[in-house]
Order: C-alpha cells, then structure tokens, then sequence
C-alpha cells in the first residue's frame, strides 16, 4: 500500500512539473509587442501580405519588416521615441504615419488601408530605337 501511494505522489507530481513546463510553450509568441496591426486592401477589406514596412526614428531606419499571409504585423523591442512608418507595396500607394509616440512598456495598435494605384511611372530610357521604314 506504501508502495502505491509513493507511486501515485511521484506521478502526481511528474504531471504538475509536465504541466507547468508545457505551460511555457508559446510565450514568446503571446508577448506584448511595441507596435502591432494589420495591413487592408482599401476597398475590398482583405488582407494584404507582404507589405513592407519600415520604422524610422530620427530619420535612421531601426527596423523593416514585412506583413504576413493574413495581413499582420508586429515590431518588437522599439527604442521609446516618435517614430514615422512607412508601408509600401509594388501597385500600392506609399502610406506614411508620422509623429508615432512609442513609450517604454507600452503596446500600440494601428491598423492600415492601402489604396491600389491606377498610374504607371515609366521613366524615358536611354536609348531611342528608329522608326522602321
């Protein structure tokens, strides 16, 4: 009977530390970033991967990153400051948001919309090719 029930405390026991260790698992993805949102297609309200964004503080750019599959993002260990973000996309229009105020400990949302451009900006080459005759 002692038997089992030493048995039975050490399993007991092996589950809570099993528990509390799996308990870690993914905090890393649940922490608290400095800047977080989600990037829309203006008009249709989808989301938008790959959008490259870049953080500038005092003119000199602290970090880049790109929107996932789902539209989001996430910039972490942000210098407190106000910032200007820059959102980019090949077919998109450029969006700016200056004077972002980043204080230490303290989490910011800001979601994006980004509006399709309908202009193409060819620039005139070098070269000009003869008319044929």
């Amino acid at each position: 009977m002692k038997t089992k029930s030493m048995i039975l405390g050490c399993l007991a026991i092996g589950a809570s530390l099993f528990a509390n260790a799996n308990n870690g698992i993914g905090e890393e993805s649940t922490k608290k970033s400095d800047m977080m949102g989600c990037v829309l297609h203006n008009e249709t309200k989808k989301p938008l991967r790959d959008v490259c964004i870049t953080a500038y503080l005092s003119s000199k750019k602290e970090q880049v990153i790109t929107t996932n599959n789902n539209g989001n993002y996430s910039f972490e260990n942000l210098k407190p400051g106000v910032y200007r973000f820059v959102f980019q996309k090949d077919g998109y229009k450029k969006v700016v948001k200056d004077h972002v105020i980043i204080k230490t400990d303290n989490g910011f949302q800001m979601n994006i919309q980004m509006l399709e451009t309908e202009d193409f900006n060819f620039m005139p080459g070098a070269f000009t090719f003869p008319m044929p005759q």
